[in-house]
């Protein structure tokens, strides 16, 4: 489930895609119930993973599990995941996380420690160390860290709850109304990348040293941009200034190597319980 598309997949156990189905997100209803019809002229799963964007409650010990909390998209505050899967396929496991934990199970490839960002309608980070997706009480939130504005950047940022954190500054709709035009229309050579580039290289950096990726995959409709990548991580080496042992280690930030295909492969891992 991302803010701007969602897909439904059935698959094997190790992630591979049999078939998929890709539509726009609406609301919560909305969007399951295009799910659980395509689900339905399937057969009955016997397994049922979530990968959502957030905020959303991951713990499975809480009463809300699955339930998606303070959000700006309509429709979805209050919606419960869980309850809407349980009536639907009441004899199907579930397993639920975020959109971009899941990706990053997903983009593991071997390694115990990698961080996954999207940048799209908004800007979301999963966390794998020592082995381990990270939670707290809900989830990391990578998008609403503040970052430090840049010398004579005056845009006030899009976020309706901080205004200029990460995700305020740098993500989809921050870039189109930054720029007037959404990323995919704007030439790699203007400058609006060398900005989106600085601060996504700020937020690597706070993720190095609190935990010290072994590598960061960028994803999401901002990051396609030609060179993106690059750019992010010499910006984030001049701001490292040789501290990081971690980016000895290059290429350290890549695009994803499942594509577009990341999240919907992470929960089909969390259906089989991977996680």
């Amino acid at each position: 489930m991302g803010g701007t598309k969602t897909v439904v997949a059935i698959g094997e156990p190790d992630g591979t895609v049999l078939e998929e189905h890709r539509f726009p997100t609406s609301d919560g209803p909305g969007t399951f119930g295009v799910a659980v019809d395509w689900l339905r002229q399937r057969g009955e799963p016997d397994s049922i993973g979530v990968a959502a964007f957030g905020p959303v409650s991951v713990d499975p010990e809480r009463s809300d599990f699955g339930t998606m909390l303070a959000t700006p998209k309509a429709g979805w505050a209050g919606f419960s995941i869980r309850d809407e899967l349980a009536a639907a396929f009441p004899s199907a496991r579930f397993a639920l996380d975020t959109d971009v934990n899941a990706a990053a199970l997903a983009e593991a490839d071997g390694l115990r420690d990698l961080a996954y960002i999207t940048i799209g309608t908004g800007i979301g980070a999963g966390v794998l160390s020592g082995g381990r997706l990270i939670h707290g009480v809900v989830h990391p939130e990578f998008g609403h860290l503040r970052v430090p504005k840049m010398a004579g950047d005056e845009f006030e940022g899009v976020c309706p709850f901080h205004g200029d954190c990460l995700e305020g500054l740098a993500s989809g709709p921050a870039f189109a109304k930054r720029w007037g035009r959404e990323a995919k229309d704007v030439d790699p050579q203007h400058c609006a990348w060398e900005l989106e580039a600085a601060y996504l290289a700020h937020g690597v950096l706070a993720l190095l040293a609190i935990v010290c990726p072994a590598r960061v995959v960028i994803g999401g409709g901002v990051s396609q941009a030609e060179g993106f990548h690059d750019n992010v991580e010499k910006k984030l080496g001049e701001l490292a200034n040789g501290y990081y042992p971690a980016l000895e280690a290059t290429p350290y930030i890549v695009p994803p190597q499942h594509g577009q295909q990341a999240g919907i492969r992470g929960a089909l891992l969390l259906a089989a319980g991977e996680a």
